[in-house]
């Protein structure tokens, strides 16, 4: 029993060790981020690239051509109709590894921040991309586009800022140090050191609340007997 007790605790504290070398992996590369947007019922368009060196230093190169005509009278409409635009994100890895990710936000936001945006990429701590969404930089003055709000409208090209979220690790349990006071209290009981500081209720407890009980109850069936 023993035996197997000290099994189970040296697979846990392996399982641990590696657990925790995987959780705090030190991971630097690069990615690019291909961003496409909606702006038709067809499919999606290029919109610009976004490259990112370092993921520790979280510093982004964002290449986004301007808006054409066309583009600027779609992305109009789809405000005035209080649409969504919707944008795709296409993760690119050192390695060539790929994966997409969608996000969308009110058109008329997109607007009345004059096309002005933020790229949120959430990282896990291998170095993952676990998610990408897009938000304004300046909160929207009205729910719904006015055609003052699109009137306003002075930009033709995006202006972007990438910003990362790294994921916040869990602390990892020290179980080498719980291993160790196992045994410790384990040889101690064995060697008959380990010394109870409990007060002298909690010790006999067990032992004095039947005894109280038989009193109580002896002492109510001789006042019966009296009567």
């Amino acid at each position: 029993m023993k035996m197997n007790l000290k099994m189970e605790l040296v697979l846990l504290a392996l399982f641990s060790a590696v657990a925790g070398s995987w959780a705090f992996l030190e991971h630097d590369s690069w990615i690019t981020v291909e961003l496409k947007h909606s702006l038709a019922s067809d499919g999606f368009s290029f919109r610009g690239n976004v490259t990112i060196p370092s993921l520790n230093s979280g510093l982004a190169n964002v290449a986004q051509p301007a808006l054409t005509e066309v583009e600027l009278d779609i992305l109009k409409t789809l405000a005035r109709q209080n649409e969504f635009y919707r944008l795709k994100a296409t993760v690119v890895y050192s390695n060539g590894a790929k994966a997409q990710f969608l996000t969308s936000n009110k058109a008329c936001r997109l607007l009345q921040a004059q096309l002005n945006d933020v790229l949120w990429i959430s990282l896990d701590p291998s170095g993952f991309v676990t998610g990408i969404t897009v938000s304004e930089d300046a909160a929207p003055g009205n729910a719904e586009c006015t055609q003052e709000d699109l009137d306003k409208l002075a930009e033709s090209q995006f202006s972007t800022d990438v910003l990362i979220r790294h994921a916040e690790l869990a602390p990892v349990p020290d179980t080498a140090g719980f291993i160790q006071k196992v045994e410790r209290e384990r040889e101690a009981r064995e060697r008959g050191e380990v010394r109870d500081n409990r007060g002298f209720f909690a010790k006999y407890w067990m032992y004095i609340v039947p005894v109280v009980l038989l009193v109580l109850v002896s002492g109510a069936t001789n006042q019966d007997g009296a009567k």
